[in-house]
């Protein structure tokens, strides 16, 4: 019996990934947290209190294993320690990374891995995650594709706690590079309101452009033109104080007690919504370019009612996979280039997952 170790196994996307695993592998599962607790019991499952920063306990934690998921975020703050031990010892590695220079860093680890025979994939989960397999779907229906138009909305929280929200907030006050036009430019986060038809029953809801790593890995995954990666919220009301959050003077939003005042606040808020609203989330891939000589566009679109549980699916997919060894391809890799339409849709239906799909 294969055992499988999640890092930040106590946390809500972690949690999700194991009830995933349990329900679609035979697997073993050591779950990790900072301090020791028992949030439920299976006999499959074993609880481990582990700091990161501990490499001695890292390293004996991940050599017993044949499989390493990390979801212990934020991601903004880590360093490759979790990979690059994998790599050393020889074991497979999944994470639930969404940040932009994270994703950057593990990708340059990719021949490492090719030597040491080991499949990564980073960026698993539901956006990135998911939506990354939504894009590869589109793509592969277009004889020439040219654009890639991916939208996220979530509702209230998501899930999130204070920690995610914060890293939000602090992102807000930074530029990042897209892919438009042939060219890498300069874009304003939050910038480009646009209303996006979601899947039932979200609607209609508002996006704007959003750094995810998806703004770089999928030009390098496909030959297109242009990127777009855009994120919303619902109740709309949130857009707004985010956009003022955008705009607010540098002076002010890169004060440690701000950033921390404004997570606070937002996460007592989605508190109260989330009783109403819920914590769902909705995404939309319209990939754009040729099909038999003309103009189309074909678009996927997907919506569950909580966010953490679909990345536990996403996330889960890829693990089921890995275990059962239909997926092997050693080196380090973004969601879309390692992970096949096939396998992806046959996951989905296992999971009772539906995308919602056609050209426009």
């Amino acid at each position: 019996m294969p055992q499988v170790l999640i890092l930040g196994g106590q946390g809500r996307i972690g949690q999700s990934v194991a009830a995933d695993l349990l329900q679609h592998t035979e697997a073993s599962l050591v779950l990790t947290g900072r301090s020791l607790h028992y949030p439920w019991e299976h006999p499959r499952v074993q609880w481990l209190s582990l700091e990161l920063a501990d490499q001695a306990a890292l390293t004996r934690a991940i050599s017993a294993s044949q499989l390493v998921i990390h979801c212990a975020g934020p991601f903004r703050y880590r360093d490759l320690r979790v990979l690059r031990t994998c790599i050393a010892h020889g074991v497979n590695y999944l994470d639930v990374s969404d940040d932009r220079s994270f994703t950057q860093k593990a990708l340059q680890e990719r021949s490492a891995a090719e030597t040491a025979g080991i499949t990564a994939v980073v960026n698993t989960g539901v956006f990135p995650g998911i939506s990354n397999n939504m894009v590869r779907l589109g793509v592969e229906q277009l004889d020439a594709p040219d654009q890639i138009h991916l939208s996220y909305v979530v509702v209230g929280s998501g899930g999130a706690g204070v920690t995610v929200m914060r890293t939000t907030f602090l992102g807000l006050q930074h530029p990042f590079q897209t892919w438009q036009n042939g060219q890498w430019q300069t874009t304003r986060p939050y910038t480009d309101r646009e209303i996006v038809d979601f899947p039932s029953p979200y609607g209609r809801s508002a996006v704007y452009w959003f750094d995810m790593p998806e703004a770089f890995t999928l030009p390098e995954a496909f030959p297109v033109q242009t990127v777009i990666t855009k994120f919303g919220s619902i109740p709309d009301f949130y857009n707004h104080l985010t956009w003022m959050a955008a705009r607010s003077p540098a002076s002010i939003m890169q004060r440690p007690d701000t950033i921390e005042f404004l997570a606070k606040v937002s996460h007592q808020m989605t508190a109260l919504t989330d009783r109403a609203t819920g914590i769902g989330v909705a995404m939309r891939a319209a990939v754009q370019g040729r099909k038999q000589g003309r103009p189309a566009t074909y678009v996927t679109t997907f919506a569950h009612p909580n966010t953490a549980i679909a990345a536990g699916h996403g996330t889960g997919s890829i693990a089921q996979m890995l275990l059962s060894k239909r997926l092997q391809q050693p080196g380090v890799w973004s969601v879309e280039q390692v992970f096949p339409t096939d396998l992806f849709e046959q996951t989905l239906n296992e999971r009772d997952l539906k995308l919602q799909q056609g050209w426009l």
